[in-house]
């Protein structure tokens, strides 16, 4: 779809009843060019015969974080305490962005809800997702609001050493603000949720949301605000450190990684993967379970593979795949995020994560 035919149909999915008159004032074109997107859009399949049938499930809702990462990199051995030598990276991240852009990679319609100051990294942000074609109509702009930041340091061998969030920006996604989403979030085929969001917007996404729920923790601290709520979680992607923390289970073996998997499928989960960094992810629905290893060959850098895993285990799950393979294809996006120095690798294509996972399973 093109941006003008993306927008024209939010407006219809608002509102079934809206004529061509008020789409043509609302997108300050002629009665006659939304005839002519309108046509469009029924031959793409958007809207279905009369009346501004919408065609349900074909677009995927991200709710989370959007901010500006900033990068210390350092040339030789990270020295604590010290002024280290190296080179700092500014780049596009947040959870929720991260995501929407992998799945936007992976040609998914995408709908972003999140919120962004009006300074310049917003604006940045706002371009960037128009470029990707993510809608982000439906997100919250404040006014003389500060964009979120991240800023993280990583050692020599690229992981990230410590970080600090300035994220007070999303205690204004409020429950009052995602009520009015709460009708297009509905009409997702599943909705995707980090944990930055106010821990009483969380409950009440996952408390109204009618379609699948999948759940990045984000950290362990963070982690806390779904306690009350796994029951209502469809798919939970946590680390071992956040797992630890929600089932209080030490993990130290594989036989402590099923017990840890089989607390989360009795809480109502139906699918968890426990991420096990270098050494892998742990899946389980209950039924099919078991241990895969990273696809990993080289680590450029470790920041942004977990929100790329994420990504690849929705991409399987909207297209049909059991839990084995969309936890591959979760991992090829992984090793595919891995091998790139940014945050996001350009080279996420449907067309590699396939060949990667089929070079896997050979």
């Amino acid at each position: 779809m093109t941006n003008r035919e993306k927008e024209i149909l939010q407006w219809i999915e608002e509102n079934p009843l809206i004529s061509q008159n008020e789409l043509a004032e609302k997108a300050n074109i002629t009665r006659s060019s939304v005839a002519v997107h309108i046509s469009n859009l029924i031959k793409k399949g958007k809207i279905i015969g009369k009346g501004y049938i919408i065609k349900k499930n074909d677009f995927i809702t991200v709710i989370g974080g959007a901010n500006v990462d900033i990068a210390g990199i350092p040339n030789d051995i990270l020295k604590e305490n010290d002024s280290n030598p190296g080179e700092i990276k500014f780049s596009l991240g947040g959870v929720g962005r991260n995501i929407a852009e992998n799945l936007a990679r992976l040609n998914q319609d995408i709908n972003l809800i999140t919120i962004l100051g009006d300074d310049l990294h917003g604006i940045d942000i706002k371009k960037q997702c128009k470029e990707l074609n993510i809608n982000i109509s439906n997100s919250l702009i404040v006014p003389n609001g500060k964009t979120s930041t991240y800023l993280f340091v990583l050692d020599e061998t690229k992981d990230m050493k410590v970080a600090i969030s300035a994220m007070d920006i999303f205690d204004k996604l409020t429950v009052d603000f995602i009520i009015n989403k709460l009708d297009i979030i509905n009409k997702s085929s599943i909705c995707i949720l980090d944990t930055n969001p106010p821990q009483d917007t969380i409950e009440y996404i996952a408390n109204n949301c009618t379609v699948p729920l999948f759940v990045d923790c984000v950290s362990t601290k963070k982690a806390k605000k779904i306690e009350n709520i796994l029951s209502k979680i469809h798919t939970l992607k946590p680390n071992k450190l956040e797992a630890e923390f929600l089932s209080n289970i030490k993990i130290k073996n594989d036989d402590d990684l099923e017990k840890c998997a089989n607390f989360f499928i009795e809480k109502g989960i139906k699918q968890v993967f426990i991420s096990l960094g270098k050494d892998g992810v742990f899946y389980s629905n209950g039924i099919e379970k078991g241990k895969l290893n990273t696809l990993s060959k080289k680590v450029v850098n470790s920041t942004g593979a977990g929100d790329a895993f994420m990504a690849g285990i929705a991409y399987g799950y909207t297209n049909g795949e059991n839990i084995k393979d969309a936890c591959l294809y979760g991992l090829s996006a992984s090793a595919i995020t891995l091998s790139c120095e940014n945050t996001i690798n350009e080279n996420l294509t449907i067309e590699n994560l396939i060949t990667l996972k089929e070079e896997y399973t050979l």
